[in-house]
């Protein structure tokens, strides 16, 4: 019941702004059982509810042809970055990784909204999608540097949460694709992991519901305040990590 209603949560907030499912019920699971089993869980609500994210189905295909460069550097950096850092034990970049999410988040609160010029679109996705495959190899967070990028865009609500489903989609497969190379992909419970697909479905179908009935600025704000959350998660549990490592 208590895992149950974490997927519940983490799907709401998903739904609401577009991200969070993985790290949101990663930080609750923890509380009560070991890392990896919480980890197997997460396997299969991660990638069905990113897919799900895509929607709606009609405008896909032009999102898809506008940030196709940017899904290919992703995978090429995703790929690359597992091989070259050799896995998902970079403490110091996840540190710094919670740092600048939490700053983003501020600076995107209060500060200038950034501008991609349409004459450079093609070749700046093409390496924000390197980088931030670079970025998940190392710490497994997909959201630096691709979310700001997309926001400089200047798509509209729904096509800025459903180009982040896209990019989610591809961290995830080229992630596990990753892990599989390198031998380290986790055996999942399966059967548990997509037993909790239906608790995350519903409540990612909550918190789309929600987002359709909010004012622009308050979307806004709640996105920001997630990233910033976020990061602060991250940023924490990386300390963490570090300080039990070097006593």
């Amino acid at each position: 019941m208590a895992v149950g209603a974490v997927f519940v949560l983490a799907g709401a907030v998903k739904g609401v702004i577009g991200l969070g499912l993985p790290t949101l019920s990663m930080a609750l699971l923890a509380v009560w059982m070991p890392p990896a089993a919480a980890a197997a869980l997460l396997v299969a609500p991660s990638l069905v509810t990113n897919v799900w994210q895509l929607q709606p189905w009609p405008g896909l295909g032009r999102t898809l042809r506008r940030l196709g460069g940017m899904q290919a550097g992703i995978v090429m950096g995703t790929l690359a970055g597992g091989w070259t850092f050799g896995g998902l034990d970079g403490g110091g970049a996840a540190l710094a990784l919670g740092v600048a999410l939490v700053g983003y988040a501020g600076w995107g609160m209060l500060g200038t909204p950034l501008q991609v010029p349409a004459r450079h679109e093609g070749w700046l996705g093409a390496l924000t999608g390197a980088l931030t495959g670079a970025v998940t190899a190392w710490t497994g967070v997909f959201v630096l540097p691709a979310v700001p990028f997309l926001q400089g865009l200047r798509l509209e609500r729904d096509e800025l949460v459903q180009a982040m489903g896209l990019c989610f989609t591809t961290s995830t497969l080229a992630l596990g694709a990753a892990l599989l190379v390198q031998g380290r992909y986790p055996a999942a419970t399966a059967g548990a992991s997509f037993v909790m697909l239906l608790p995350a479905l519903a409540g990612m179908a909550a918190g789309q519901w929600l987002r359709q009935r909010m004012p622009l600025p308050v979307f806004r704000r709640c996105f920001f305040l997630g990233l910033a959350a976020l990061g602060t998660y991250v940023a924490l549990r990386a300390m963490a990590s570090l300080v039990s490592s070097s006593t």
